[in-house]
């Protein structure tokens, strides 16, 4: 394994199993499971029962990250944009 990756060992449907991530990933899992208020196991649970079949639990974790991040972004974006004038000139 990639002294990059951080490796966690999680229980999933009464199974062992681990899933090797940059940590930036497992920071955004967790924030996630924050928000959701969840542990992460649960949220990875989820991410588990939901993917794919030939997707790895590690690519779904990370691609699951990265449109939960994209929707936090749209959100501030949204959240910032100037609503349209409906003034007459």
């Amino acid at each position: 394994m990639s002294s990059h990756l951080r490796k966690r060992s999680l229980i999933l449907s009464g199974h062992d199993t681990s899933v090797a991530l940059e940590p930036d990933f497992w920071d955004v899992l967790e924030e996630m499971a924050d928000a959701c208020q969840q542990p992460l196991p649960v949220l990875v649970a989820r991410v588990d029962a939901e993917r794919l079949p030939p997707r790895s639990l590690a690519s779904a974790l990370r691609v699951h990250a990265l449109n939960w991040l994209r929707k936090q972004v749209n959100a501030t974006t949204d959240d910032k944009a100037e609503p349209h004038s409906t003034k007459n000139i």
